[in-house]
């Protein structure tokens, strides 16, 4: 039987499925993007598909300290505008 890939939200610190995450990459240029495929080159952080964990994620710095770079204010913006199309609920910690 296959093993599917696990990985960590950065926000709540829940280990999912890779498929049950959201990308989110530091590209070699330096710009931050969503990652919707997660084949992206460049360095990448985990996010639940809530949108507490993304503003979690965002507003305590714990992308920038995973992915090693400040995120400029356009970035965030662009992020927490991505984070609107998600669901808003409570992932199962509770965060």
């Amino acid at each position: 039987m296959k093993r599917l890939p696990q990985r960590t939200c950065v926000a709540c610190r829940e280990v999912k499925a890779k498929r049950e995450l959201v990308r989110i990459v530091r590209t070699a240029g330096g710009s931050i993007e969503v990652d919707t495929t997660g084949k992206k080159a460049g360095r990448g952080a985990y996010l639940c598909k809530s949108k507490t964990c993304w503003e979690t994620g965002i507003k305590k710095n714990r992308l920038e300290h995973t992915l090693k770079t400040s995120i400029t204010s356009e970035d965030k913006v662009r992020l927490l505008t991505y984070a609107e199309t998600l669901p808003g609920g409570v992932n199962s910690k509770g965060v």
